[in-house]
């Protein structure tokens, strides 16, 4: 019992270690196995199968019948392919990849019995032609099935992991059908073989209808005929990007079946001028076996690492790389040996032959699937059978032509000598182009998969400035709706505010009331000019037709835009007779231009407006009053103003308060902060204040005893002010500051960052700074990391002497270092948000927020095609859902965390030297736990919560005290009893009338606890 034990304890800890060497995780590993098996079975037949044809084909026409065999292998896996998507369309995806390869098998043993039993021998050869035939076939709908399969079954970061080992389920094939095929020649002939290889494809077969029938759900159960509405409009707006990503990709993959083509055509004819038909078989045997124990140690050790670290576009640049060096260079140093002269083309072809079937069946055949990602999953496996089989098929035909008419113009006009240097410098010519390609298809990768999240927006960046005039003018000219209209001056707003008049100024006589209303706001912001006086004096003329507001404003800018201004004409406003909104706009004029007697007259009007018992009379006064300059009689009634029972009112003062800059009242704007009926109206009034806000606000911002509804709305309100010294501030304060307080700087950072003006923000204040911010953030994850371990340890460890009480606490504890952790996460996408595109950095949150493993691994794969910091492969293993010890690990590993197994107490002393980095309940929960396990705490600790601005974290403190030391508690009860928070003084009458504390003592106690 116990060696059975012991061997199960090993094996636990061997499986594991398996996995991690050949980089793969523990809930990838059946799905995994599985198609490893079927690929490997259906592929260790089809290569006897093309190992027996090529044979059977060279021995009966050579190669010269080798192109028209591209061109016909082209033909029939286009067929192949169109029919593969048509069935698609029409039964569900899973009856099709499940039947397509049995379905195929009943062609080649026809073809077989036919050269069998035939008498005649014309039809036994055409027979072989047939079989070469059918054969490649099958190996473009088999390659099609594995990658559609693996597409469904893993996301698109499990792919990176999963499917080099899955794909080597060909090498394995290569090595076993390699070795065994010369010894099964030795007792069968050829067309045994086939038959032989018509078997094993069947039990792959079996395998495969196994798979995806315990995998049921990763495979949709309709056709494709039959896609949501939903979804088809979503992929009818990703239609454009998708065609140009397909169509790259589509050029891709014929680029490289052209390469491989090219190599496989002048390594046959070296082989078959060199090597008899049985000899050439077992040759191809014995390389193929050779060449798959090679690509397996590739693949299962080195392929899934290189693709997951270096990308996937790197590892698809190494074949034509490869291939369009070597091949050349392969064979010019080769004709530099004596010896090697006579055969160089022969070896040089087999050395290059080597290296494409390398990298072609590994780091090609492995990212292969990861390019389909992008594509919706209603459309990829359809999308996948064209571009990729198409591709090939297309690719086939052409390379056939190409080297007909290759032979063709090099017997008439090149030398003997030269004829084989033309084929290669094709071949060079085609990797080249294959480069290019890449390069493209790689920039449309990380765009499709942004526009697959959400939708881009429009921005005053990427529309012409003056089309978007010309298409206003048009809009406020025609009919049209007016919330649209309204939409359109308030985007012109925003885009150029000084040049809007040049737009708005010519239409006004033509808006409707409300549009002249908003068009004048806009054109008073952009500064008053005497040009558009012309176009404004109508609406002055037209009295009694003319909207109140809009006659004001048409007033005010008249008045401020003339050089001279004949201010007795406004007299005749201050009339009570006049609407309020008018009489005080005039009076405010005459405040701020009139003379002495003209601005006692005002005076007493506008008093008389601000005492009057109707809101409209008080709101249009203090209004008006932002426009004046002369307030010194009128500023006894700003107190009674900001007590005023009418919000209207009360916002009205405070935006004249900002309007005016009277500094004596800018306490009125930060305590206007506090209540949310006025913290529009304050927010918007500190930031016309600009720099003379930001010392309040900072000082606001700062305290931690204040609300932190009322902090968050003073760090945006600095960031809206966008000086260059608000932004410094909201820098320097990131710098130093940690938990929500980052988040909010973080937040309004980002909101200035999205504005046009302030582009290049990180450039002004230096990428590393937030590569350092970042690096902050990991070693505190660190930290956390190594909490949660040690106390889930010591959890299995002590789980049955433990107490029901201490288990509970210990595991809200764990769950607020969770928490923390999700915490620091949220806090490193906002970094990286500063230092990236808005765009890619929004699709990469929204997924890896979402609960789907299959976003998760989209949001990773967007990240990893967009950070360009050095820790970028940290990174993404931390925002992986992957568990904490193996996070640590990596850590650890980069240099940045630190990890020594702690006890308990040792552990908890640890995170209270970081309470200012914790969360309020976090700390509250280091407080309960040390509470219920009797772990001593130091003095300072225990203060500083005492002190904490939080109630529940005081509340905690005050728990453990009583149970540490009744007798300072006692002491310290008096000072207690005034705290704020009712949790806290509940807890402290409960307390007092423990102990019966009757008065406060007039003397502070020293409170010293050892």
């Amino acid at each position: 019992m116990e060696l059975k034990n012991h061997w199960l304890a090993a094996n636990k800890v061997a499986l594991p270690r398996l996995l991690q060497w050949v980089n793969l995780r523990p809930e990838e590993s059946e799905r995994t196995q599985l198609m490893f098996l079927f690929y490997t079975t259906v592929s260790v037949g089809l290569r006897w199968a093309e190992d027996s044809t090529v044979a059977l084909f060279l021995d009966e026409y050579g190669t010269n019948l080798l192109p028209w065999m591209y061109i016909a292998s082209a033909a029939m896996s286009a067929g192949l392919v169109f029919l593969y998507s048509w069935l698609q369309k029409i039964f569900p995806l899973r009856q099709v990849i499940v039947a397509i390869a049995p379905c195929m098998l009943m062609p080649l043993v026809l073809l077989i019995l036919v050269r069998w039993g035939s008498h005649f021998s014309y039809l036994a050869v055409i027979s072989v032609f047939l079989l070469r035939l059918w054969v490649d076939a099958l190996y473009v709908v088999n390659d099609l099935n594995t990658s559609i399969v693996a597409n469904q079954l893993f996301n698109i970061r499990e792919i990176k992991r999963t499917y080099p080992l899955v794909s080597s389920g060909l090498l394995v094939a290569d090595v076993i059908s390699g070795f065994s095929l010369p010894w099964l020649l030795q007792y069968t002939s050829l067309n045994k073989i086939i038959l032989i290889a018509c078997v094993m494809i069947l039990l792959g077969s079996g395998i495969l209808f196994y798979l995806t029938h315990h995998y049921r759900a990763a495979f949709p159960q309709t056709p494709q005929r039959l896609i949501p509405e939903e979804q088809a409009s979503r992929q009818r707006f990703i239609k454009s990007p998708l065609k140009s990503y397909v169509f790259s990709l589509f050029a891709f993959v014929g680029l490289l079946q052209v390469i491989g083509l090219l190599i496989d055509f002048q390594y046959l004819r070296e082989l078959q001028a060199n090597l008899s038909d049985r000899e050439l078989a077992s040759f191809l045997g014995l390389f193929g076996g050779m060449l798959g124990l090679c690509e397996l140690s590739l693949q299962w050790f080195v392929s899934s690492r290189l693709i997951e670290r270096m990308g996937v576009f790197f590892t698809a640049t190494l074949l034509p790389i490869t291939v369009g060096f070597a091949l050349p260079g392969v064979l010019v140093l080769l004709n530099l040996i004596p010896a090697m002269q006579s055969q160089s083309f022969f070896w040089g072809l087999i050395i290059v032959k080597f290296c494409d079937e390398l990298l072609r069946y590994t780091f090609v055949m492995s990212s292969g699937p990861m390019l389909y990602q992008p594509i919706p999953e209603g459309i990829r496996s359809r999308m996948q059978t064209l571009s990729g089989g198409t591709a090939e098929a297309i690719a086939t035909g052409l390379t056939g032509a190409l080297i007909f008419v290759t032979l063709l113009f090099c017997g008439r006009f090149v030398p003997v000598s030269m004829q084989k240097w033309v084929l290669v410098s094709e071949t060079m010519l085609i990797a080249g182009t294959c480069l290019t390609v890449v390069w493209e298809l790689r920039s449309r990768y990380v765009e499709l998969l942004v526009l697959s999240v959400a939708r881009g927006q429009l921005s005053a960046t990427n529309v012409g400035l003056r089309f978007f005039k010309q298409g206003v003018i048009k809009a406020l000219a025609e009919k049209g709706s007016e919330a649209d209209k309204r939409s359109c001056i308030e985007l012109l707003a925003q885009m150029d505010s000084l040049g809007a008049a040049e737009v708005l100024a010519p239409l006004l006589i033509k808006l409707t009331p409300d549009l002249q209303r908003q068009s004048l706001e806009v054109m008073l912001t952009g500064g008053v000019n005497p040009v558009y006086l012309t176009a404004i004096r109508p609406l002055l003329e037209q009295s009694q037709e003319t909207n109140p507001e809009v006659f004001a404003l048409a007033l005010r800018y008249v008045w401020l835009a003339e050089p001279n201004p004949n201010l007795s004409l406004l007299e005749e406003y201050l009339s009570p007779r006049q609407n309020s909104l008018i009489r005080a706009t005039a009076a405010a004029l005459v405040l701020r231009q009139g003379t002495p007697m003209q601005k006692v007259v005002a005076t007493q009007t506008m008093r008389r407006m601000l005492t009057h018992k109707l809101e409209r009379e008080r709101v249009n006064g203090v209004r008006a009053l932002r426009e004046a300059v002369y307030l010194q009689a009128l500023r006894i009634h700003i107190p009674n103003l900001l007590q005023d029972e009418s919000l209207r009112v009360r916002c009205a003062v405070l935006e004249m308060i900002a309007a005016t800059h009277l500094e004596e009242y800018y306490s009125a704007l930060i305590a206007a902060l506090y209540y949310k009926s006025t913290r529009t109206t304050a927010i918007s009034a500190l930031v016309g204040l600009e720099n003379e806000a930001l010392e309040m606000l900072l000082r606001l911002a700062t305290n931690i005893y204040k609300p932190e509804v009322v902090r968050m709305y003073a760090w945006r309100t600095i960031a809206q002010i966008g000086t260059q010294e608000a932004l410094e501030a909201l820098w320097e304060n990131l710098e130093t500051s940690w938990g929500t307080t980052r988040d909010h700087i973080l937040r309004s950072l980002l909101k200035i960052h999205k504005q046009p003006g302030l582009k290049d923000l990180v450039d002004r204040f230096y990428e590393s700074r937030v590569e350092n911010l970042i690096k902050q953030e990991l070693k505190f994850l660190g930290e956390i990391y190594a909490a949660y371990i040690d106390f889930q340890t010591l959890d299995q460890e002590e789980n049955h002497q433990s107490s029901q009480r201490i288990l509970i606490v210990s595991e809200l504890l764990q769950r607020a270092l969770l928490e923390l952790e999700l915490d620091v996460k949220e806090r490193l996408l906002l970094l990286l948000k500063l230092l990236y595109s808005p765009e890619k950095m929004q699709a990469a949150t929204f997924n890896l927020r979402s609960l789907s493993v299959v976003n998760l691994a989209r949001g990773l794969e967007i990240l990893e095609h967009t950070i360009t910091l050095s820790s970028k492969s940290l990174l993404l293993n931390i925002l992986d859902n992957r568990p904490q010890s193996e996070k640590l690990q990596h850590l650890v590993e980069a240099k940045i965390g630190e990890y020594e197994n702690m006890v308990v107490s040792d552990r908890l002393h640890r995170l209270l030297t970081l309470s200012n980095f914790l969360s309020d309940w976090c700390l509250a929960c280091c407080f309960h736990y040390a509470q219920v396990t009797h772990i001593r705490l130091t003095s300072s600790e225990i203060l500083v919560s005492l002190r904490h601005p939080t109630g529940f974290v005081r509340e905690a403190a005050i728990a453990y005290l009583n149970m540490v030391s009744q007798r300072v508690l006692r002491q310290i009860l008096p000072q207690l009893q005034k705290d704020p928070h009712p949790l806290v003084a509940a807890q402290v009458k409960e307390l007092v009338e423990k102990y019966q504390v009757k008065e406060v003592g007039s003397r502070k106690s020293e409170v010293v606890i050892k």
